[in-house]
């Protein structure tokens, strides 16, 4: 949403624009800041996590030692998968809130059953 250069940006401005509430692990966060931070710089990481705090619809799911032994199991699980700490989080927290619709780019989101706002059969 805040790269005006990505393919989607059109799509997910039209999103944030009027979100519904959502959920994120705070290890999506976290990757988010560092790909603002090696793609741009310092400022513009900032300007990420300044969006994020803004968004009055979002709960970041902490990560602790619980979230550490679940997303551990989803990693054991999808081992045939190279997927994240972040995406393992994710996929955990997707599971015990039962989200069915995913605002992410990332495939592996898909592995919990729920559809991508960028899937081309989703109508919008």
């Amino acid at each position: 949403m805040l790269d005006q250069s990505d393919s989607y940006h059109r799509l997910f401005a039209r999103l944030f624009a009027d979100p519904v509430p959502l959920i994120a692990s705070a290890l999506v966060i976290a990757e988010g800041h560092g790909w603002f931070l090696r793609r741009y710089d310092q400022t513009r990481a900032l300007q990420f996590l300044d969006f994020v705090s803004e968004l009055p619809s979002l709960t970041i799911q902490p990560f602790g030692p619980e979230s550490l032994k679940e997303a551990t199991a989803v990693l054991a699980k999808y081992a045939d998968q190279k997927l994240t700490l972040a995406d393992a989080h994710g996929l955990a927290i997707m599971r015990a809130h039962r989200i069915r619709l995913c605002w992410s780019t990332d495939r592996h989101f898909t592995l919990s059953g729920a559809t991508l706002v960028i899937s081309p059969s989703r109508p919008m």
